[in-house]
């Protein structure tokens, strides 16, 4: 949505603070990622051996900002399906995608989203999203895109962040959007199009869209799927 639309006054924040940690790199030395990103290699015990830097806390808060954003989008690129997912500890832990040449550098694309970050005037944080949504001015168009609510009970996905993302928590998410309404913001949700979901924001207009999805153990079961787009405006 943000490099889609490229708005020239964002606030781009996420619970994941490496992801945000990343970008920040990306906006002030792209260079020097692009660099680094090239030392890296596409082989399973050398994949494994970069997962587990963060098992060890002295160490990976030693190494440089530059070090941290490239291990993050070279796990990004070479693990299974590239799928973001921690442990209970916090810790990476999606296995060897086993890709034959996947893109660990791809140039071009982050030299655009340096210069789109340096140019727009892009503010960038790891905070619980309500500290950002409760100060943004009148007239800001709000786009959430939480931890989907699983569809079922095997196929629920919690491990985005350290803590997960409970109903409860969904719950919280919608008397967020409730508030947004309340002050006058227009704002757009995405998430799974289950019976919770859709009840949870019944009072606004809900889009059932197809969205294609490739994660899944199953390779026969990957493909298209419900999900639903909530705005609180036509």
């Amino acid at each position: 949505m943000l490099f889609d639309l490229q708005p020239k006054v964002a606030y781009v924040n996420d619970i994941n603070n490496e992801l945000i940690h990343v970008y920040e790199v990306i906006k002030s030395d792209v260079e020097a990622l692009i660099t680094a990103l090239r030392d890296f290699e596409n082989k399973a015990d050398y994949f494994y051996a970069v997962r587990d830097w963060d098992r060890d806390k002295v160490k990976y808060s030693t190494l440089s900002d530059i070090k941290k954003a490239a291990r993050v989008l070279y796990l990004n690129k070479t693990c299974y399906n590239g799928l973001f997912r921690v442990n209970n500890a916090g810790e990476f832990n999606s296995p060897f995608g086993n890709y034959r040449n996947p893109n660990i550098v791809n140039a071009p694309i982050l030299r655009a989203v340096s210069s789109y970050l340096n140019t727009a005037t892009v503010h960038l944080t790891s905070l619980d999203y309500w500290e950002v949504l409760r100060t943004l001015p009148k007239g800001a168009f709000v786009y959430l895109d939480p931890p989907y609510d699983p569809v079922s009970d095997t196929a629920s996905f919690t491990g985005y962040a350290k803590g997960g993302f409970s109903r409860e928590a969904q719950i919280r998410l919608r008397e967020c959007c409730d508030e947004l309404h309340k002050c006058g913001l227009k704002f757009m949700l995405s998430n799974s199009a289950t019976d919770f979901i859709k009840k949870q924001y019944a009072a606004y207009h809900i889009t059932i869209v197809q969205a294609k999805r490739a994660i899944n153990s199953d390779a026969a079961k990957r493909g298209e799927v419900e999900e639903v787009v909530v705005r609180n405006y036509e």
